[in-house]
């Protein structure tokens, strides 16, 4: 399964024009030196998956120097840099977090790979296959119905590790191990990250799980303490999590809207991740952000600090 050729050209067709349009517009008073630059890709074909977009954000110094750079792969990229791409016209303003963790924590710059959702695809693309499968058929009733078409989170995984990540370490400076390679994401989106973190640790080293829908349905339907979805996030966290070894889990939710249906579910995630040998504050964070609701701008306001966690390790930026 690899990119088509055509969609490839059409991708580089798009990357060119975005870097005559967007990508040469940097916030006023800043040039690409301060404020690193944007690529844009479409078009990308992937088997059993809808077409992916992807929105590349290239640090400060990386188009002046020859070092390489960690690489952050994060969904719904769209939401991630500009309010005009956005779907609610706010944004996690993820290159600023980065670029003010590097400032005042020092920790590495990481080029963020922003992978767009699949409009009406994203719940079914999002889902872990582990928690449909383990799903009773009344749960996974539900799912359905929400996902509109087949789960492909498997095939989406495979296209992530097996074609996008070769891909850019072919095409871009970058540091290719786990220990240099990061996953994150919110909502669905942190529930896909936690599955690619689990699934796949010889890829992704440290994951950030963000606000993650652990109801995975709508959780007014299920209640707050369903006993079936707790068993099947303690079944799925026993079964894949494994030890913590250097990698590092960030968790985290808020307290209103959508997120304040999530704290019953994350505890038992805690649980089973401290069961498996993880220290909590070394391996793994799990926090609260009391008054937080579930959109860009309260995740927005926390990032810097969940990288500021994430990428602690990683001090020093080679030269």
């Amino acid at each position: 399964m690899r990119f088509a050729a055509a969609a490839l050209a059409f991708g580089l067709a798009l990357m060119t024009m975005a870097e005559g349009a967007w990508a040469q517009m940097p916030p006023a008073g800043q040039s690409h030196a301060e404020a690193g630059r944007f690529l844009e890709y479409a078009g990308l074909k992937a088997a059993g998956l809808p077409d992916q977009k992807l929105t590349i954000w290239l640090p400060p110094g990386y188009d002046t120097s020859t070092r390489r750079y960690p690489v952050l792969y994060m969904h719904d990229g769209h939401n991630l840099f500009d309010p005009a791409k956005s779907n609610f016209n706010k944004v996690w303003k993820a290159d600023k977090a980065m670029l003010a963790s590097a400032k005042a924590h020092h920790t590495e710059p990481h080029i963020i790979v922003g992978i767009w959702a699949p409009g009406v695809d994203r719940y079914r693309q999002y889902l872990p296959q582990p928690i449909y499968d383990a799903a009773s058929p009344a749960l996974r009733a539900q799912m359905d119905r929400l996902a509109g078409g087949p789960i492909v989170s498997d095939a989406y995984l495979r296209w992530m590790t097996d074609d996008l990540k070769p891909w850019v370490d072919a095409h871009l400076r970058t540091k290719t191990g786990p220990a240099d390679t990061a996953i994150a994401g919110s909502s669905m989106g942190g529930l896909i990250s936690c599955y690619a973190f689990m699934a796949r640790p010889d890829v992704f080293g440290q994951a950030a799980c963000v606000s993650s829908h652990w109801p995975s349905v709508d959780p007014r339907e299920v209640g707050p303490t369903n006993p079936e979805l707790q068993a099947l996030l303690t079944g799925w966290f026993r079964q894949s999590l494994g030890a913590p070894g250097q990698r590092r889990l960030w968790m985290d939710h808020g307290t209103a809207t959508l997120d304040a249906f999530y704290a019953p579910y994350q505890a038992v995630v805690d649980a089973q991740v401290a069961a498996k040998g993880w220290q909590k504050g070394r391996d793994f964070e799990s926090r609260v952000y009391e008054g937080a609701e579930h959109e860009e701008n309260a995740w927005a306001a926390r990032l810097p600090e969940i990288f500021n966690w994430l990428f602690a390790d990683k001090k020093k930026a080679s030269r």
